[in-house]
């Protein structure tokens, strides 16, 4: 695509919309394309890139930007992050702002402070130095600045994984099994997947292969009675239905009318009869209740910083804090709560969050059992290898982008004594 100055004006006016991070960037650049109709799918394109892009880079580009205005941050991610060529940008450029490029060219990432360096704020780089050496840090940090490569899961009950892969190469798109989940297929590029026909026949869902994994620490079988318990839009809850071959009983609980709402056509693709989607009010709302020590399997894919998704959503570095991590911190205590009162003895619940932080995890857990004698952990790496998953992170599934090429997802396997 050649570069025009239309472009550039408007990739920052995009930016100008994203930047106060009120709202995910996602919903706002959303937003952005519907009151721009009439730009061309390229534009998009390299709008949504260049925004990304900027938003994973952020750090680095405000402390070589001088004023860091929208227009002047794109153009230093375009020199620095997309290799754009000096020469390709000086029609397009003032003679200052070229000389201000120039100086980007130069810096070396060896001479900024970690944070920078790592992409993480300074707050966040306090919390991970507790239990991390600075090297990881600054390791983990890149494999957040990568984008994320696009999983999908095979539905069982309507294809095979090779059948999937097949039909998938016969269309033109590359793609190879993931290296761990038994279902999940990981595509090269970024395909329009939502459009394939696979997709739309409910042959194959999107979802990163450790989000997938959940369902293999769950391990539900066919007649049991299960809930999910912060269902969200569904993903979690049709693997499990589909793991249990449509038997059984799935409650896909959330509080949220439009996430459940999402659920829905992805249901109705799925061909699956044994899911229940309910709005509940909050944990301790009657429908949650009255199952109380009638549920095999209870999966809590738990409220968290999301810290671990930074891949996929780089503005949540901007929209966390301390004071936002205390409050989730009381939210997963409560729903964990909640949820393992569910449990029938000889059930087992799964605590799962996608934040790499010990104080939403490990942490959330130790507190639980420690007031819980009647609740034992269970080893994650014995139950993944039980299905035939040879992954062994230790007693915790701690899953991270540098190691496993997935997002940093964390879960716990907890059993009620019987």
């Amino acid at each position: 695509m050649r570069l025009t100055p239309a472009h550039l004006d408007m990739a920052a006016a995009a930016l100008r919309a994203v930047l106060p991070l009120e709202h995910p960037a996602d919903s706002i650049l959303r937003r952005f394309f519907r009151e721009n109709p009439k730009l061309g799918a390229n534009d998009r394109a390299f709008i949504a890139e260049s925004i990304f892009g900027i938003l994973r880079h952020r750090f680095f580009l405000e402390s070589v930007a001088g004023a860091p205005t929208p227009r002047s941050l794109l153009l230093a991610y375009l020199v620095r992050f997309q290799g754009l060529n000096l020469r390709e940008l000086l029609p397009l450029v003032s003679e200052a702002e070229a000389k201000r490029l120039a100086g980007t060219k130069a810096v070396t990432p060896e001479s900024q402070p970690l944070a920078i360096r790592a992409e993480f704020p300074e707050w966040l780089v306090e919390k991970l130095r507790r239990f991390m050496p600075d090297i990881e840090v600054l390791n983990l940090g890149r494999s957040l600045q990568q984008p994320a490569s696009l999983d999908l899961r095979v539905n069982t009950q309507l294809a095979s994984r090779e059948e999937v892969l097949a039909s998938l190469s016969k269309g033109g798109l590359e793609g190879n099994f993931t290296p761990y989940s038994p279902v999940g297929i990981r595509l090269a590029g970024k395909p329009a997947i939502n459009r394939h026909e696979l997709f739309l026949t409910g042959k194959v869902e999107v979802q990163d292969e450790g989000s997938q994994l959940l369902g293999y620490l769950l391990a539900p079988k066919r007649s049991d009675m299960v809930v999910d318990f912060c269902a969200g839009a569904g993903g979690k809850t049709l693997m499990l239905g589909a793991l249990m071959r449509s038997q059984g009983r799935i409650y896909a609980f959330d509080i949220s009318e439009k996430r459940l709402n999402n659920l829905k056509p992805r249901l109705k693709r799925s061909g699956l009869s044994n899911l229940y989607p309910q709005r509940i009010a909050n944990e301790n709302d009657i429908k949650v209740k009255r199952l109380t020590g009638k549920i095999d399997r209870v999966l809590v894919d738990a409220p968290c910083s999301g810290l671990g998704t930074l891949r996929r959503n780089p503005d949540l570095k901007w929209r966390q804090s301390p004071r936002s991590i205390e409050d989730i911190k009381r939210k997963q205590a409560a729903i964990l709560l909640s949820a393992a009162n569910l449990l029938k003895p000889g059930g087992r619940l799964i605590y799962a969050t996608c934040s790499f932080l010990p104080e939403e995890n490990q942490e959330i857990v130790e507190r639980f059992l420690g007031s819980h004698p009647q609740f034992m952990l269970l080893n994650c790496a014995e139950l993944l290898m039980r299905q035939k998953i040879p992954l062994d992170t230790g007693v915790h599934l701690q899953l991270s982008p540098v190691l496993h090429g997935t997002d940093g997802f964390f879960a716990a396997a907890l059993e009620l004594k019987k």
